[in-house]
């Protein structure tokens, strides 16, 4: 397809499945649940953190999760007592994120939550970053802290050129803002501009078919390769292509 028709096809299959119904069969059904900010940053970044295999799989542990806080996460998170966290160590929550990997995540964002009131303050992105790579790494440091835990396989880094799929899933749940109701834009000091394409093999799979990337790995270079073709479609919203090729790859439409 020519740059025209590729950029009106995308643009209507991103209308297509940004659409509230959306919610109903994806992970991001997790934090609409809640309304107070810190709720909806916790639980959201639960259910990104886990977001990998079968979307009902990864719906259920995450019920899992908010079940074991008391479906209150923030409050959990501040007032949790030794027992609380003793009584998770051996839960089996999703595949590898254990009950030890739970209970760590928890601890940190205790840390975190009591200097900052928002997550959002550790995912700035600098006037001369075109995207969050740089941002990633610095909320890692933060959230993860310098010693060793088997936790940390968790949070991905682009500086070792994972794609991040889980965390950039989670950005764009959290700074992009339309009128359709599916994307939260709770962050409002974070440009959506900066937003990448969430890549994996559903995403990284219908680029390629469209010829969008070239690069056969789904990493970070790859997706800064996106980028660059995406931000041309749209350079202020390019995010919301998003819908377009995770639909295109769910539904198999150009097999």
């Amino acid at each position: 397809m020519k740059f025209e028709e590729l950029k009106i096809f995308l643009d209507e299959k991103a209308d297509r499945y940004n659409q509230p119904e959306f919610i109903e069969y994806d992970p991001i059904q997790i934090p609409h649940r809640f309304s107070l900010q810190q709720d909806i940053e916790i639980a959201g970044f639960l259910a990104a953190t886990i977001s990998w295999g079968n979307r009902k799989a990864i719906i259920k542990s995450a019920d899992k999760m908010l079940d074991i806080m008391g479906n209150s996460p923030y409050d959990f998170v501040l007032n949790h007592s030794e027992k609380d966290l003793k009584d998770i160590q051996d839960k089996s929550i999703h595949r590898t994120f254990n009950g030890e990997d739970f209970i760590y995540f928890i601890r940190q964002f205790n840390r975190i939550y009591t200097d900052n009131e928002s997550l959002e303050d550790l995912f700035a992105v600098y006037d001369t970053e075109t995207n969050f790579g740089h941002a990633i790494e610095r909320f890692r440091a933060r959230f993860l802290g310098t010693e060793k835990h088997r936790s940390h396989k968790h949070v991905s880094s682009p500086y070792k050129n994972s794609s991040t799929k889980r965390i950039i899933m989670f950005l764009r749940w959290m700074v992009r803002k339309d009128k359709r109701g599916v994307d939260f834009g709770i962050w409002e000091n974070i440009d959506p501009k900066r937003l990448s394409i969430p890549l994996d093999v559903h995403t990284g799979n219908i680029s390629r078919k469209l010829g969008l990337i070239s690069r056969k790995q789904n990493d970070w270079k790859t997706v800064e390769e996106l980028d660059l073709v995406i931000r041309t479609f749209d350079d202020k919203d390019p995010a919301k292509y998003d819908f377009a090729l995770f639909g295109l790859g769910v539904t198999k439409e150009l097999l």
